[in-house]
Protein backbone atom coordinates (compact mmCIF):
# COMPACT_ATOMS: atom_id res chain seq x y z
CA UNK A 1 0.00 0.00 0.00
CA UNK A 2 3.24 3.01 0.49
CA UNK A 3 3.55 2.09 -3.23
CA UNK A 4 0.15 3.72 -3.80
CA UNK A 5 -0.31 7.64 -4.90
CA UNK A 6 -3.46 9.01 -4.73
CA UNK A 7 -3.72 11.95 -7.48
CA UNK A 8 -6.53 13.19 -9.00
CA UNK A 9 -9.15 10.73 -8.84
CA UNK A 10 -6.15 8.20 -9.60
CA UNK A 11 -4.66 5.91 -7.97
CA UNK A 12 -1.23 5.40 -9.42
CA UNK A 13 1.66 2.94 -8.85
CA UNK A 14 4.86 4.79 -7.70
CA UNK A 15 7.63 4.53 -9.96
CA UNK A 16 6.00 2.79 -12.53
CA UNK A 17 4.20 4.97 -15.32
CA UNK A 18 1.43 4.12 -16.54
CA UNK A 19 0.19 1.46 -13.70
CA UNK A 20 -3.13 3.04 -12.60
CA UNK A 21 -6.99 2.74 -11.97
CA UNK A 22 -9.60 5.43 -11.59
CA UNK A 23 -12.08 5.91 -9.35
CA UNK A 24 -14.96 4.51 -11.60
CA UNK A 25 -12.82 1.38 -11.62
CA UNK A 26 -12.42 0.68 -8.04
CA UNK A 27 -16.38 2.01 -7.25
CA UNK A 28 -17.49 -0.81 -9.76
CA UNK A 29 -14.97 -3.41 -8.23
CA UNK A 30 -16.13 -2.35 -4.47
CA UNK A 31 -19.74 -2.36 -5.55
CA UNK A 32 -19.44 -6.07 -6.53
CA UNK A 33 -18.55 -6.08 -10.05
CA UNK A 34 -14.77 -6.84 -10.78
CA UNK A 35 -12.24 -6.22 -13.43
CA UNK A 36 -10.80 -9.08 -12.52
CA UNK A 37 -9.87 -12.42 -10.12
CA UNK A 38 -6.95 -10.40 -8.40
CA UNK A 39 -8.69 -7.32 -7.45
CA UNK A 40 -11.70 -9.20 -6.38
CA UNK A 41 -8.87 -11.48 -4.03
CA UNK A 42 -7.06 -8.35 -3.01
CA UNK A 43 -10.14 -7.00 -1.21
CA UNK A 44 -11.15 -10.23 -0.07
CA UNK A 45 -14.18 -10.57 -1.55
CA UNK A 46 -15.48 -7.50 1.04
CA UNK A 47 -17.55 -4.19 -1.16
CA UNK A 48 -17.33 -0.55 0.52
CA UNK A 49 -15.97 2.21 -0.78
CA UNK A 50 -15.77 5.75 0.64
CA UNK A 51 -14.57 8.63 -0.81
CA UNK A 52 -14.71 12.17 0.05
CA UNK A 53 -14.28 15.63 -1.23
CA UNK A 54 -14.29 19.33 -0.77
CA UNK A 55 -15.10 22.28 -2.51
CA UNK A 56 -14.65 25.53 -1.45
CA UNK A 57 -16.59 27.94 -3.74
CA UNK A 58 -14.62 30.73 -4.19
CA UNK A 59 -17.88 33.68 -4.79
CA UNK A 60 -21.05 33.29 -2.52
CA UNK A 61 -24.43 33.36 -4.42
CA UNK A 62 -26.44 35.63 -2.57
CA UNK A 63 -30.51 35.54 -3.28
CA UNK A 64 -33.19 37.94 -2.92
CA UNK A 65 -36.70 38.46 -1.95
CA UNK A 66 -39.75 40.11 -0.57
CA UNK A 67 -42.31 38.82 1.56
CA UNK A 68 -45.83 40.48 1.87
CA UNK A 69 -48.84 39.21 4.30
CA UNK A 70 -52.36 40.53 5.05
CA UNK A 71 -53.56 38.95 8.85
CA UNK A 72 -56.56 39.68 10.96
CA UNK A 73 -56.44 39.78 14.60
CA UNK A 74 -59.53 39.16 16.39
CA UNK A 75 -59.84 41.30 20.09
CA UNK A 76 -61.84 39.06 21.50
CA UNK A 77 -59.85 35.94 21.70
CA UNK A 78 -56.40 37.35 20.33
CA UNK A 79 -56.13 35.11 17.76
CA UNK A 80 -54.11 36.18 14.70
CA UNK A 81 -55.24 34.44 11.39
CA UNK A 82 -52.67 34.88 8.60
CA UNK A 83 -55.24 35.72 5.39
CA UNK A 84 -52.79 35.79 2.64
CA UNK A 85 -49.17 35.89 1.99
CA UNK A 86 -47.07 36.38 -1.09
CA UNK A 87 -43.52 35.85 -1.59
CA UNK A 88 -41.71 37.04 -4.68
CA UNK A 89 -38.15 35.00 -4.61
CA UNK A 90 -35.47 35.64 -6.64
CA UNK A 91 -32.92 32.46 -6.63
CA UNK A 92 -31.26 32.49 -10.23
CA UNK A 93 -31.78 30.24 -12.89
CA UNK A 94 -34.83 27.78 -11.63
CA UNK A 95 -33.17 24.21 -12.02
CA UNK A 96 -36.59 22.45 -10.27
CA UNK A 97 -39.16 25.20 -10.30
CA UNK A 98 -41.62 22.55 -8.46
CA UNK A 99 -38.81 21.47 -5.55
CA UNK A 100 -38.36 25.30 -4.94
CA UNK A 101 -42.12 26.15 -4.12
CA UNK A 102 -42.07 23.74 -1.89
CA UNK A 103 -39.06 25.03 -0.17
CA UNK A 104 -40.49 28.36 0.19
CA UNK A 105 -44.23 27.00 1.70
CA UNK A 106 -42.42 24.70 4.16
CA UNK A 107 -40.34 27.46 4.86
CA UNK A 108 -42.85 29.81 5.31
CA UNK A 109 -44.73 27.08 7.70
CA UNK A 110 -41.95 27.07 9.95
CA UNK A 111 -41.30 30.78 9.54
CA UNK A 112 -45.50 31.17 10.85
CA UNK A 113 -44.77 28.44 13.89
CA UNK A 114 -42.16 30.84 15.10
CA UNK A 115 -44.41 33.99 14.62
CA UNK A 116 -47.31 32.63 16.07
CA UNK A 117 -47.56 29.12 18.26
CA UNK A 118 -43.77 27.84 19.25
CA UNK A 119 -42.69 29.11 22.10
CA UNK A 120 -39.88 27.34 24.92
CA UNK A 121 -40.68 28.02 28.27
CA UNK A 122 -38.37 27.31 31.50
CA UNK A 123 -39.05 27.17 35.15
CA UNK A 124 -37.33 29.03 37.72
CA UNK A 125 -34.82 26.05 37.66
CA UNK A 126 -33.79 25.99 33.66
CA UNK A 127 -36.24 23.07 33.14
CA UNK A 128 -37.64 23.17 30.00
CA UNK A 129 -41.87 23.11 30.06
CA UNK A 130 -42.56 22.89 26.83
CA UNK A 131 -40.68 19.46 25.81
CA UNK A 132 -43.48 18.06 23.91
CA UNK A 133 -46.02 18.11 21.50
CA UNK A 134 -48.78 17.80 24.31
CA UNK A 135 -47.29 22.11 25.41
CA UNK A 136 -45.55 22.82 22.35
CA UNK A 137 -47.83 24.25 19.95
CA UNK A 138 -47.24 23.91 16.12
CA UNK A 139 -49.28 25.19 12.98
CA UNK A 140 -51.53 22.79 11.32
CA UNK A 141 -52.26 22.72 7.57
CA UNK A 142 -55.61 25.35 9.12
CA UNK A 143 -53.63 27.35 10.11
CA UNK A 144 -50.93 28.22 7.18
CA UNK A 145 -52.49 29.83 4.06
CA UNK A 146 -51.09 28.72 0.77
CA UNK A 147 -48.19 30.94 -0.19
CA UNK A 148 -48.59 32.70 -3.37
CA UNK A 149 -45.05 32.70 -4.82
CA UNK A 150 -44.11 34.74 -7.60
CA UNK A 151 -40.10 34.10 -9.31
CA UNK A 152 -37.92 36.40 -10.35
CA UNK A 153 -34.77 34.76 -12.36
CA UNK A 154 -31.68 36.58 -12.51
CA UNK A 155 -29.18 34.18 -13.10
CA UNK A 156 -25.94 33.89 -10.83
CA UNK A 157 -22.49 35.27 -12.87
CA UNK A 158 -20.35 33.14 -10.44
CA UNK A 159 -21.83 29.21 -11.51
CA UNK A 160 -22.13 27.98 -14.59
CA UNK A 161 -25.51 26.76 -13.55
CA UNK A 162 -26.63 30.59 -12.71
CA UNK A 163 -28.66 29.80 -9.59
CA UNK A 164 -28.85 30.84 -6.30
CA UNK A 165 -29.48 29.44 -2.68
CA UNK A 166 -33.78 29.23 -2.12
CA UNK A 167 -32.98 27.27 1.55
CA UNK A 168 -33.21 30.23 3.55
CA UNK A 169 -34.98 32.70 1.94
CA UNK A 170 -38.78 31.55 2.51
CA UNK A 171 -37.68 31.46 6.55
CA UNK A 172 -36.21 34.54 7.03
CA UNK A 173 -38.62 37.28 6.75
CA UNK A 174 -41.66 35.44 8.02
CA UNK A 175 -41.46 36.63 12.10
CA UNK A 176 -40.94 40.26 10.83
CA UNK A 177 -43.58 40.18 7.97
CA UNK A 178 -46.41 38.90 10.46
CA UNK A 179 -45.50 41.20 13.21
CA UNK A 180 -45.72 44.28 11.23
CA UNK A 181 -48.76 42.92 10.01
CA UNK A 182 -49.74 43.03 13.50
CA UNK A 183 -48.86 45.83 14.47
CA UNK A 184 -50.10 48.04 11.68
CA UNK A 185 -53.57 46.35 12.53
CA UNK A 186 -52.99 47.08 15.93
CA UNK A 187 -51.96 50.65 15.19
CA UNK A 188 -54.96 52.39 17.01
CA UNK A 189 -53.75 50.66 20.12
CA UNK A 190 -50.46 52.42 20.18
CA UNK A 191 -48.24 48.82 20.23
CA UNK A 192 -45.00 48.15 19.02
CA UNK A 193 -44.63 44.37 18.74
CA UNK A 194 -41.45 43.40 20.26
CA UNK A 195 -42.10 40.04 21.62
CA UNK A 196 -42.38 36.83 19.47
CA UNK A 197 -44.65 34.40 19.96
CA UNK A 198 -47.55 36.91 19.47
CA UNK A 199 -49.74 34.26 20.92
CA UNK A 200 -53.61 35.07 21.99
CA UNK A 201 -52.41 35.76 25.65
CA UNK A 202 -50.27 38.86 24.65
CA UNK A 203 -52.60 39.97 22.20
CA UNK A 204 -55.45 39.60 24.67
CA UNK A 205 -53.01 41.65 27.34
CA UNK A 206 -52.01 44.67 24.97
CA UNK A 207 -56.02 45.00 24.47
CA UNK A 208 -56.52 45.21 28.21
CA UNK A 209 -53.63 47.86 28.33
CA UNK A 210 -55.57 49.90 25.91
CA UNK A 211 -58.77 49.46 27.79
CA UNK A 212 -57.50 50.64 31.20
CA UNK A 213 -55.68 53.63 29.81
CA UNK A 214 -59.39 54.55 29.54
CA UNK A 215 -58.56 55.21 25.34
CA UNK A 216 -61.70 52.48 24.43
Amino acid sequence: MDDLVWDQGVVKLAGVPGRQVDLATLARVAGGMPESDAVRQALDGEPGLEATRFCTPVHSTWAAGVHAAVVEVVPDTGFVKVLRYLVVHDCGRLINPMIVDGQVQGALAQGIGGALYERLVFDRTGQLLTATLMDYLLPTASEVPGAEIRHVETPSATNALGARGAGEGGIIPVNAVIAQAVEDALRPLGVQVDAMPLTPDLIRQWFANFSARGDA
